[in-house]
């Protein structure tokens, strides 16, 4: 306990110096903890990937998903506090002269800090998209393809470091985490994303599979939980913690609750097994047009477009379990319109217009 409130002051004094000496990269930093953020995986990059390689796309979505199911059982098991409501409440400041740390909108998460779920998702999705890049140029035998690998090989992994390092400071500038969480939750999704680039099962997983998969992890979750509840451990702990301590109440948002992360995953893969296994993908993304670069250029466009219309959709938050059902639906409906909904219509309407011109 003395080694971790020792980290945890240290932390805080890092924070401090972020925050007095970064001022004016505020607006890039709190980008930056956006850039970060996990629901930009299914709604920016798994789009982008899934039309030009379905492989990594697929595997994007399962590296997300599982690695934030490891998050939240980490965070269940690890008790991390947050900075924000840590330095109101420890006792080893003298005469209560607790340090002052600025909020921000985005400050107040409601889950446990440790590990990062921000680092941890940005690093297991930026790794499986430069993993994906790099196995392209891998192939290449002559001496001057060897070279461009080499350099290609440097460049992107300088890219990836650079990004989670500047993820990493936007979370601690804005008193969200601790340095060490950060730290841990970089290389957590790294090693989660390893470990699905040897498990190929995952391309070929019937629906009956993805089915068993979600039950599997609300199970254990939920079991998990309720498991620790008998035993009067309060794995939602840091909920009135953060209600408490959050400058503006306003700030305070249930999609930031733990089980709102595991609902919400749960929908985004429940969404991609019923997409690749449905007739509309096996038409559209199996047939001739599939190899088209027109057909993939429409599809990319058509399912950005559609899926920044989700984000006018706001799900009520009066019911707590109103919401997790609408959240479920809403993030199965995300990769369901990017794997079947838009490329059949996209194929369809290619389709109509080739007759038309014969």
């Amino acid at each position: 306990s003395i080694k971790m409130d020792l980290l945890h002051s240290n932390g805080v004094l890092i924070i401090q110096h972020l925050q007095r000496d970064y001022r004016a990269y505020q607006d890039f930093l709190n980008f930056m903890s956006h850039v970060g953020d996990p629901r930009n995986i299914f709604s920016i990059y798994f789009p982008l990937w899934f039309q030009l390689n379905q492989v990594v796309g697929t595997k994007m979505i399962w590296v997300a998903v599982i690695g934030d199911w490891f998050n939240l059982i980490f965070k269940w098991i690890l008790f991390g506090h947050r900075p924000y409501w840590w330095v109101q409440e420890t006792m080893i400041y003298p005469n209560q002269s607790s340090p002052c740390l600025e909020q921000f909108p985005i400050t107040c998460e409601t889950g446990p800090g440790s590990p990062s779920g921000h680092a941890m998702g940005s690093s297991c999705v930026w790794y499986v998209m430069v993993t994906a890049a790099l196995s392209y140029t891998v192939r290449w035998k002559d001496k001057s393809a060897v070279t461009l690998h080499r350099l290609t090989w440097s460049f992107l992994w300088s890219i990836f470091w650079i990004i989670q390092i500047s993820v990493c400071i936007s979370r601690v500038f804005i008193a969200t985490h601790f340095p060490h969480q950060v730290i841990l939750g970089v290389f957590a999704g790294i090693l989660v994303a390893e470990a699905f680039e040897h498990t190929p099962a995952i391309q070929t997983a019937s629906f009956r599979m993805y089915i068993k998969t979600n039950l599997f992890l609300f199970i254990f979750a939920l079991g998990f939980y309720l498991v620790l509840k008998l035993l009067d451990i309060d794995l939602l702990w840091s909920v009135p913690k953060a209600k408490k301590w959050c400058a503006n109440p306003d700030w305070i948002n249930i999609d930031t609750t733990p089980f709102a992360g595991l609902v919400r995953n749960l929908g985004a893969l429940f969404g991609l097994g019923l997409g690749i296994n449905s007739e509309m993908f096996i038409t559209s993304c199996k047939g001739k047009n599939s190899c088209r670069i027109s057909f993939r250029i429409l599809c990319i466009a058509a399912s950005l477009a559609t899926l920044q219309l989700y984000n006018f959709v706001k799900i009520p938050t009066h019911t707590e379990y109103l919401f997790y059902v609408l959240s479920f639906c809403k993030s199965a409906a995300m990769p369901l319109t990017v794997v079947a909904l838009v490329p059949y219509c996209v194929h369809s309407l290619m389709r109509t217009t080739e007759k038309k011109l014969n």
